[in-house]
């Protein structure tokens, strides 16, 4: 199953076992929610369901993921079982949390995700039917996980890979972040040494949908070439770079580590290096 979905195919997809999450962010996202949504979808919080934020970024970064045991309660208070159909939108390109629910889900164990392509805009434009106030809709029975399926790299293997240079580490920030221009979320500007460049916003073209998978996939490899295979993908905080993440298993590509810690967690550290290229 494709990772992207259009508006269009959703809109025609049978509602049995089909479960839409509205994961958007920012300022009294709830209320949002509340005023607007696809039809049928289900509230999930990036701060409160997709991450266990605690009181040191140093350590984990500022969007640490939740254990399995706590996320496999946040499936079972949404509704979601292991029949479950995901599709996942949020209103920023799928460039903050609806790739990162993607990426936890599919790490869950979840097959059946899919990201709506364009978000909640694209979904609007193209006539999906849309509502307000709560959803009411059923707990499901618990799933049971005792670990995250997909890869993840600590601050150390970030670290030991870089000096011996056996991974690509993609950072997928602003190239003005990255660079050291200015950093306007973590408190120090820079990069971590060795780590390459590439926005997670050149995943999409002029109107904000994803590239098509041939052209990521042909962009990916020019990118990398004669750079080691195995990948590291990290951001500020370990949200943005699932769209990076999701981006190449779109493409085709094996699904890469993800840095959760990112930057947020190495500028805090003591005594890590930080590059500029200023």
């Amino acid at each position: 199953m494709t990772p992207i979905i259009s508006p269009s195919d959703l809109k025609n997809l049978p509602t049995e076992n089909l479960i839409i999450l509205d994961a958007r962010t920012g300022k009294d996202v709830k209320q949002n929610y509340l005023e607007k949504h696809i039809k049928g979808a289900r509230f999930i919080d990036l701060d409160k369901d997709l991450a266990e934020i605690g009181e040191n970024a140093a350590f984990g970064g500022r969007h640490p993921l939740p254990s399995v045991e706590k996320f496999a309660e946040t499936l079972s208070n949404l509704g979601i079982a292991e029949n479950s159909h995901i599709i996942v939108y949020d209103d920023k390109n799928a460039s903050n949390a609806a790739a990162r629910a993607w990426w936890m889900l599919r790490s869950f164990g979840f097959e059946k995700v899919q990201v709506v392509d364009g978000g909640m805009q694209a979904a609007e434009k193209n006539g999906l039917e849309f509502s307000s106030g709560e959803e009411i809709f059923d707990k499901a029975s618990l799933i049971k996980k005792d670990h995250w399926l997909l890869p993840v790299s600590s601050l150390e293997v970030v670290e030991n890979e870089i000096e011996n240079n056996s991974s690509t580490i993609i950072d997928v920030r602003d190239a003005y972040r990255y660079k050291g221009e200015s950093e306007p979320i973590d408190l120090v500007a820079g990069h971590i040494p060795g780590a390459v460049n590439i926005p997670f916003s050149e995943n999409l073209d002029e109107n904000g949908n994803f590239l098509n998978p041939e052209v990521l996939k042909e962009k990916y490899r020019q990118l990398l070439e004669n750079k080691p295979e195995h990948l590291i993908i990290h951001c500020g905080s370990g949200v943005t770079a699932c769209h990076t993440i999701l981006a190449l298993d779109y493409a085709g590509f094996p699904i890469p580590d993800l840095y959760v810690g990112s930057w947020s967690e190495w500028s805090r550290r003591e005594g890590k290096e930080i590059a500029k290229d200023i």
